[in-house]
Order: C-alpha cells, then sequence, then structure tokens
C-alpha cells in the first residue's frame, strides 16, 4: 500500500467512513486482484468519489471542491500565476464579489493563505481540497499552441531538432496521444496527433526542418539514415519531466517523402484493473471466472486499436502470482510486465507465434497469451495447448464475438476441439468519454429520438429523457470528450453452444442462441453507457450499429 492510500485510509477509519472490517476485505481484494483496495472501495459502494473527497477535506478541515462538476474557466485558471500554481498545486476555484476559493490538493501547506492574500487583496480567500489529478488537468490552460512553442524553438535553438522532438512528445504525454503523425506534403510537414482515438492536426513545420528531425529520430531509433526507399521499424526512449516513454517508430515512404508514425506506449495499462476497463458488473463476473478456470480458451475480438491489448494485460496482471507461470508471445511487446515471461516474435530469426508458442508449451506455463492468432498453424496450436492443460489468452481479428467462431472453423480449427476449449469470446470498441470537466445535462421529449434517431427508439421507453454532453472546455480542447471506454459484447460458450458449434453453425445461429442465453451486442452496451452519462448517442453510433 502506497503513501497515499495508507493516509486515505486512516483517514476514512478515524472519521468513521468505514469499519476495520471493510478496510480488511477491501485489502484483500487488494491484494487478490493485484490492485488498489480504493478499488474494492468504490465497486461495492462502500464510498464513492465525491464521499472520499469530503471526507479528506475534513481531515484538513476545508470544503471538498469538487472540480470535475464546477470546472474554473481558463479566466480564473490563469489569475494564479504559473510558478505559484504548480508550486502550491492550486486553482481558483470560484470567485465571488467579496472572497475566491482555492482549490488545493494539500491545504495544510505552510504561507499558502499568505501568499495568496497577497495575490488576490481586498478579498477574503477560502481553501477547498480537491484531487490532485482534477487540479492537474486544468493545468493545461498555462500552455501555449503546441504550433507557438514549435516557433519559438526554431527562433532560440540553434539545433532545433532535439527541442522539437522535447516539444513534440511533452505535448503528447500530457494530452495521453496515442500516436503522432508526421506527414510530410510538398513544401511542409504536417503534425497530427491522435487523441482518444481521433486525429487532430497540430499544425506544420517546413519540409527542410523535417528531414533533420527525421534523421533525429532514426539515429535514436538506431535506424538507418541513408534509407530512403524501404519501411523501417524501431523503437526510443525519452524522458519529459521525469517520466520515462516508450516509443515505437514506423518509418514508410510515400510520394513526398518518408512518413513516420509514433506510437507512445502509456504506462497507463500498469494501473488498469477489470473494475475501470468499462466492463458491468455482470461481464466481470463472468470474465473472472472463465480466467480462474485451470484450462481453456478466452478470445477477445476486434479491430486494430479497440483496446484488445489493454484488456488481455489487465487480466494478466489480475493473474500474476508469485506461484503461476504466466509467458506470453506477442508482437510486439507493448508492455512489459514483472514476474512475466515476455516473447517477441522476429521474423529475422524465424521466430513466428507457431514457432514460438511450441516452445512456450515446453516451457511448463499455466497461463499463455498469445498476442494474435494470425494463420491456421498458430490456431491448432492454441487450440491444442488449451485442451491439454493450460489457460490461453488470445485476441483475433473479428467484426463481433459470434464471428469468430465461423473463422476458426474456415481455418481449419476442428469444431470438437473448439467446443472443448473455448471458455469466453469477448469483441470490444473503444468509445470517448465525455469532458468531466465541462459536462452537461438536458432532458428531451421521447418524440426527439423518434425524430433524429429512430433506429434507436426502443432503446428509450420513458416519455422525458436525460441525455449528456460536453459543452467543451481548455481541459477537452472544446471537443466535449476526454478519455476512453471501452464497450463490450460477451459470448460465453455454454453446453448448449457447444453443441452449436459441432453442427458449424453460421454467424445469426450463434448470436441467436448468444442472446438467449444473456448476451449483450456492443450496441447495447453502449446505449448503457449512454443513459448513465458516460458518452453520447453520436459516439456510439461512430463505431457500433444496432443489430437488425
Amino acid at each position: 500500500m502506497n503513501t497515499n492510500d495508507q493516509i486515505i485510509k486512516e483517514i476514512l477509519l478515524h472519521q468513521s467512513y468505514v469499519t476495520p472490517d471493510d478496510i480488511l476485505k477491501a485489502e484483500e481484494y487488494a491484494k487478490e486482484h493485484n490492485t488498489s483496495f480504493i478499488d474494492y472501495l468504490f465497486t461495492s459502494g462502500l464510498i464513492n468519489r465525491d464521499l472520499l473527497g469530503q471526507a479528506v477535506a475534513e481531515a484538513f478541515k476545508v470544503p471538498f471542491q469538487n472540480l470535475t462538476v464546477n470546472s474554473p474557466t481558463q479566466e480564473q485558471i490563469l489569475r494564479i500565476p504559473k510558478d505559484l500554481a504548480l508550486k502550491y498545486h492550486i486553482v481558483l476555484a470560484q470567485e465571488e464579489p467579496t472572497s475566491v476559493t482555492i482549490a488545493t490538493s494539500n491545504p495544510g501547506q505552510e504561507h499558502l493563505k499568505e501568499q495568496l492574500q497577497k495575490l488576490i487583496p481586498g478579498k477574503i480567500v477560502f481553501l477547498a481540497y480537491s484531487f490532485p489529478k482534477d487540479i492537474e488537468s486544468l493545468f493545461v490552460s498555462y500552455r501555449q499552441p503546441l504550433v507557438a512553442r514549435l516557433s519559438q524553438a526554431l527562433k532560440d535553438t540553434p539545433g532545433f531538432a532535439p527541442k522539437i522532438l522535447e516539444e513534440l512528445f511533452e505535448e503528447a504525454s500530457i494530452d495521453k496521444v496515442s500516436d503522432i503523425h508526421l506527414e510530410p506534403r510538398k513544401d511542409s510537414a504536417v503534425i497530427r496527433f491522435r487523441v482518444d482515438g481521433v486525429l487532430q492536426t497540430h499544425g506544420d513545420i517546413p519540409k527542410g526542418l523535417y528531414e533533420n528531425i527525421l534523421n533525429r529520430i532514426k539515429v535514436q531509433s538506431r535506424l538507418r539514415i541513408d534509407e530512403h526507399n524501404q519501411p523501417q521499424d524501431g523503437a526510443m526512449r525519452m524522458t519529459i519531466q521525469g517520466k520515462v516513454i516508450d516509443l515505437r517508430i514506423s518509418i514508410v515512404p510515400i510520394a513526398d517523402g518518408e512518413k513516420t508514425v509514433v506510437r507512445v506506449l502509456s504506462a497507463y495499462v500498469h494501473e488498469l484493473s477489470l473494475a475501470n476497463l468499462g466492463l458491468s458488473e455482470n461481464n466481470q463476473r463472468l470474465l473472472y471466472q472463465a480466467a480462474r478456470k485451470p484450462f481453456g480458451m478466452i478470445i477477445v475480438t476486434g479491430p486494430t486499436g479497440s483496446g484488445k491489448t489493454t484488456t488481455l494485460y489487465a487480466l494478466i496482471r489480475l493473474l500474476n502470482q508469485p506461484e503461476i507461470n504466466i509467458t506470453t508471445i506477442e508482437d510486439p511487446i507493448e508492455y512489459k510486465v514483472v514476474g512475466v515471461n515476455q516473447i517477441q516474435v522476429n521474423p529475422a530469426t524465424d521466430l513466428t507465434f507457431a514457432k514460438g508458442l511450441r516452445s512456450i508449451i515446453r516451457q511448463d506455463p499455466n497461463i499463455i497469451l498469445v498476442g494474435e492468432i494470425r494463420d491456421a498453424e498458430t490456431a491448432e496450436i492454441a487450440v491444442n495447448a488449451a485442451l491439454t492443460g493450460h489457460l490461453l489468452f488470445t485476441t483475433f481479428h473479428a467484426n463481433d464475438a459470434a464471428t469468430a467462431i465461423p473463422r476458426l472453423l474456415d481455418m481449419g480449427v476442428e469444431p470438437f476441439l473448439m467446443a472443448s476449449t473455448l471458455e469466453l469470446i469477448i469483441a470490444q470498441r473503444l468509445i470517448r468519454t465525455i469532458c468531466q470537466s465541462c459536462k452537461m445535462s438536458q432532458s428531451y421529449p421521447r418524440d426527439y429520438i423518434q425524430t433524429y434517431f429512430p433506429n434507436l427508439k426502443n432503446h428509450f421507453i420513458d416519455e422525458s429523457i436525460t441525455l449528456y454532453k460536453g459543452k467543451g472546455c481548455p481541459v477537452c480542447k472544446n471537443t466535449g470528450y476526454k478519455g476512453r471506454t471501452a464497450i463490450f459484447e460477451f459470448i460465453q460458450v455454454s453446453q448448449n453452444m457447444k453443441e452449436l458449434i459441432m453442427q458449424k453453425p453460421s454467424v445469426d445461429q450463434i448470436w441467436k442462441l448468444a442472446k438467449e442465453n444473456g448476451s449483450k451486442g456492443l450496441f447495447e452496451d453502449g446505449m448503457e453507457k449512454v443513459k448513465a452519462g458516460i458518452t453520447t448517442i453520436e459516439e456510439v453510433l461512430r463505431v457500433a450499429s444496432p443489430r437488425s
């Protein structure tokens, strides 16, 4: 348990928000699930985020300020100088004619109130407690636009390439960018960031300067700087604001030069648990039950970038114990996990998924993770491994969970083998979540849905419907969205499903039976998240559609 968790535990116990027995159960849950004890308190309903904030605030004898509900304007944020805001971790949360409320993650700091009184004379200064991450998310208002910072770097720095790369990667780290695209055109190179699954343009740089930056990337990624006509893949690591960032580099020749795409490998996956992936309680239970079996196969399907690897890593993190041997074969290894034996596919040495998987079976594993089933040979070995006493997780490209079975059968997997090994098939997509700093609600009559979304009228039965959206703010760069979650489709391979697999069924037959067994589709899961105020109808329709 880290220091912050220990402080929170003591506060909750001292103020009787929870009992010692609750804490004991929470700590046992945290140990078993390799997560924080706070996750148990949230998922079990013993305490919610607001109550936790109020408990910590009471310990400091100040009120709790929920910045995700009442977000200050950019003008209010900039009232406090950047140096002072970063030093004391503060933000101006509310302003009245005679007083101001300053939110901080540590109201007990010495001289804080005196400094603020000098800064805001003539008004009474009140302190309030807010979560550190909520305050940090608002510091985005202090940053200049990336284009302005790049222009300044070109003016100030003789050796501009390292400085420009530092600015690019710092922006990517702060905004949780998944991919950086540097796309050469006739006279310039366009900079685009993929944020929450959507590409955003962030300006351009002169073509000649891009060539220098490209060479810098090649050198740091140990790629050939004299190669301009062949694709190259590499990796590099940078330290930005004290944080180590791992980057995966892909360079391909296009008509106007060499395009560079940098995949930013975030460390956030190490903090994930099943509770915060976006899984419903029922789906969490199904996945947990399947993952606790001694052998069998769990398949996660979806297109590239749908979060399949993240789901499997969260599962591995849950099961990673000293008494369990977990071995993976991946291409590439995106996240390194302590205690897990990870093998990188290497075509240069003829180490393929199939050959690596054969070797893994001889390594006495309990759990095997195969990064992806790409061919019939890998599929056959994977199924046989699951049949011979191993628990096997893998990803597979299929449009939905029901499609995975016919596709595997088409690859030549025997129906009786699949029926004997498959435990669970999961399909998923990533959707953007509404920005909590500018979230708003609006009520509509049911006719609104019938007029604008006629295909969805069966999903809304009340006469009055409340929908949520983000109105746009500096935190979300006026998009109304911040962060992502997943929508899921689960098919549990029950006894009657096993019998159906033996008959080489169609996708429609599989889904019909799955629905009878209680499965919900991707779109249905998305609509539940719409009603819960997590996302919008438009966002769900962007990645999924109602089944006919």
